[in-house]
């Protein structure tokens, strides 16, 4: 089951490349100073994935003039996620659930992800996105069953616009 509107946001510590090298983000710090719109991705360099973090990227100043951060998960390695994100321009924070522990934590990993194309990896995590406020508890909640969904996001900046 998933993480739902006034559930405590579960919290994690995940790793990110930057400039300077590997680092790890813990999410708890994050929502300290303002909201935090946390964004769950199947896997890089795909379509839908790419399309997303792309069009979230470019708008990225409405949510800035919200007073909140954007932070993006997958399940890729984090030299997937900079390698992916240098190729298609992606300006978010990346964070690698490797391990599929936020995931799990949010509730919204598939048992089985792409089955059906001889894909079946368990653990990739749904396109999701909550809002979380800077009390660590979820404002919006969105977790899309088709990998090929994109949440709804004016109904997350209209979230984020009430806190």
């Amino acid at each position: 089951m998933s993480i739902n509107v006034g559930d405590p946001a579960p919290d994690f510590t995940l790793s990110t490349l930057t400039s300077d090298g590997p680092q790890t983000v813990t999410l708890s710090s994050q929502w300290k100073d303002s909201p935090v719109v946390l964004l769950f991705v199947p896997m890089a360099f795909t379509g839908v994935c790419t399309t997303e973090l792309c069009d979230v990227t470019n708008g990225l100043g409405a949510y800035e003039e919200l007073g909140a951060k954007v932070l993006a998960v997958s399940g890729d390695n984090p030299f997937a996620q900079q390698a992916w994100a240098e190729k298609e321009g992606i300006g978010l924070s990346l964070l690698s659930d490797y391990e599929h522990e936020a995931a799990k934590g949010y509730g919204i990993a598939y048992d089985s992800f792409l089955p059906d194309k001889n894909l079946p990896m368990g653990g990739v995590p749904k396109r999701s996105a909550f809002v979380i406020g800077k009390d660590g508890v979820v404002k919006y909640a969105e977790v899309k069953e088709s990998p090929g969904d994109l949440p709804d996001f004016d109904a997350i900046k209209a979230a984020l616009g009430s806190l």
